[in-house]
Order: C-alpha cells, then structure tokens, then sequence
C-alpha cells in the first residue's frame, strides 16, 4: 500500500502528464509515466525521448514556492551532477484551495539548488540512505514557470 506522499506523487506526476505538454517537441498528452523508482526521472516524452523530474507538496497556497521541496537518493543526482546532467523539474503544489504546476528547465540549475541531507542512520530501517532538498532560494528569479 503506498504511503500518503507516495499517493501525492502519483497524483502530481498523472496530473502532469494530462495537462502539460512536451516542453522540448511541444506535442500534447505524449508525456508518459516512468516505472516506479526510476532514478533521477518520472516522466518521458514518448515522441522525442525528454526526460523529467516531477515533484509535488502539498501547501497552504500556491504561490510564493515553498523555499525548499524534499528530493530523492542523493547518490544518483549526485552523479549525474558531476557528469553535467540535469533533469527539467516539474513542481506540483496541492493546496485546499488550488493547485499549481510550475517548470524549471535545466538552464537555470545549478549544483547550488541541490543540498544532500546527513545519512539516516544505522538504526533506521534504510540504514545509510541519503537523500537530498531541492533549495530553491538558489534559482534566479523568474526560472519557474507556471504552466497550471
């Protein structure tokens, strides 16, 4: 049984992919779920092959952006970092009264707007396990779009 911010997640990444286009070939309802815990990627275009990262909160409104959104393994966005690889984020934000979906495209990123969280540790159950925020502070002003 997925947890509530499991069932948050699926919702924003299904809300995505009917609503947005492709941000690379423009196309309409081609953005495709990925498989569960694909690393570093939720969705994928299947007309052209783009890939993105979508993530979704719950806020009591939807505007300003929250100053930071819980990430994912801190490992695998840590080596595509250093091999220069960034993917586009969606952010989806749930609040009571509305919801919004923002984009960030990869030109506005930075190593800055990904701070690796401390290790859990040995006596969690997913020992070890590092995770990491998305500081959103460090994205110039005007990078997220609105599209919803």
């Amino acid at each position: 049984m997925a947890t509530a911010k499991q069932q948050l997640g699926t919702w924003g990444e299904k809300l995505v992919a009917a609503k947005c286009t492709c941000p690379k070939c423009k196309r309409p309802k081609t953005l495709k779920l990925l498989p569960p815990n694909f690393k570093c990627a939720d969705l994928i275009c299947d007309f052209c092959g783009f890939l993105a990262q979508v993530k979704a909160m719950t806020v009591p409104v939807v505007s300003p952006l929250p100053k930071q959104v819980l990430g994912a393994a801190w490992g695998p966005q840590k080596e595509r970092m250093d091999s220069g690889i960034y993917f586009p984020l969606f952010l989806v934000l749930k609040a009571p009264a509305a919801q919004a979906v923002y984009y960030l495209p990869v030109d506005f990123q930075s190593p800055a707007l990904f701070s690796a969280r401390k290790p859990l540790s040995a006596s969690a159950r997913r020992a070890g396990w590092q995770g990491f925020m998305y500081v959103l502070g460090a994205v110039p002003e005007g990078a997220f779009v609105r599209l919803l």
